[in-house]
């Protein structure tokens, strides 16, 4: 059985500890799991997290995935990374940070484009270290798209992802991610959505077995009304879901951008009447999602020839360090993890 690999996030933030927490708390579900990082900076984390009547985390450190099988629960197995920079102060952003950070996502992405792991969980990095490093990319979805095409050999463009979050009331993919809300509206074209409903048919009939009921937002207020407020969904978005159900995709929208999400939400008293809905720009998608339970929402990568998932979580630097961060989101994106990858 492969291992998966959980990266460990920016050390000045709550990545370590929660993970730390995760090893701790949810024992069986982070059996076969090893974090790609630096030793010394979990056993602090382990440290932080300390509490009265709790048992330390031992912190044990790895120099192969294979090894992960001979460290019992409730250790946190580390495989450490030559040269990474270790502690970071808490809560303050800094150019080691970034590269510690950045660092482990390389090794675990390719490691898993190897196919040496089952996949990667990767803990929060913080996107201004990253700058600061000098890494190239805004976040980690762009960071692992370069890694997968140049594994490939292909250009970037022919490489194209998708973040979803998905927790078990909703899910949601959107058109665009990490860019200014004007670049967001240029990026909604029909080629766009096109390849943003393709992605996410793939992604989805893998896991649910079956072809998805797809829900697509509209950009503008009540979905244009008719073209009083807006005619991309008439313009851009339609003709892409026309083209779409050519190629036998089951798509209906677009859908008032206020009351698409509720009819999506599925409850115990209520199935949702879509699988997915497709947003168009990054807040649209992300609110809902995490208005319903930010412990509960999993940042999905669609597109890539490697399973990833990554807690909703940022780094949250004004609590880091203290111990009270909560690992649920990260435990369930170690059990989605464990979905995909079967």
């Amino acid at each position: 059985m492969k291992s998966f690999a959980i990266t460990q996030g920016d050390p000045a933030g709550i990545g370590p500890e929660i993970v730390a927490k995760a090893f701790r708390d949810a024992p069986a579900d982070l059996a076969g799991c090893f974090v790609v990082g630096d030793v010394a900076t979990l056993r602090r984390a382990a440290q932080a997290i300390v509490r009265p009547g709790v048992p330390m985390v031992p912190v044990a450190q790895i120099t192969a995935p294979t090894d992960v099988l001979e460290v019992p629960p409730r250790c946190v197995p580390v495989l450490q990374l030559p040269g990474i920079p270790g502690p970071q102060p808490w809560g303050l952003v800094s150019a080691a940070a970034g590269r510690a950070a950045a660092d482990s996502v390389v090794w675990a992405a390719r490691a898993a484009l190897r196919g040496e792991v089952a996949g990667l969980v990767t803990a929060p990095l913080h996107k201004e270290a990253l700058s600061a490093a000098g890494v190239a990319f805004p976040g980690h979805t762009e960071l692992l798209q370069a890694e997968a095409a140049a594994h490939q050999g292909v250009a970037l463009a022919q490489m194209p992802v998708r973040m979803m979050l998905a927790s078990d009331e909703l899910r949601t993919v959107l058109v665009s991610i990490h860019m200014s809300l004007r670049e967001a509206i240029a990026a909604v074209t029909t080629d766009n959505v096109l390849q943003t409903l393709l992605i996410t048919h793939a992604a989805l009939v893998r896991s649910l077995g079956r072809a998805p009921r797809i829900a697509v937002a509209g950009l503008n207020p009540h979905a244009g009304e008719g073209g009083l407020f807006g005619g991309e969904e008439a313009e851009v978005i339609a003709p892409a879901m026309v083209a779409a159900r050519a190629q036998g995709l089951d798509v209906h929208g677009p859908f008032a951008p206020d009351t698409v999400f509720m009819r999506a939400r599925s409850t115990p008293q209520r199935v949702g009447e879509f699988d997915v809905v497709i947003a168009m720009y990054h807040d649209q998608g992300l609110i809902p999602v995490k208005y319903l339970g930010v412990d509960k929402g999993v940042n999905v990568t669609l597109g890539l020839p490697l399973v990833r998932t990554s807690p909703d979580h940022g780094t949250a630097f004004d609590i880091a360090g203290q111990g009270v961060a909560d690992a649920a989101s990260l435990i369930e994106a170690v059990r989605m993890a464990r979905q995909l990858s079967a």
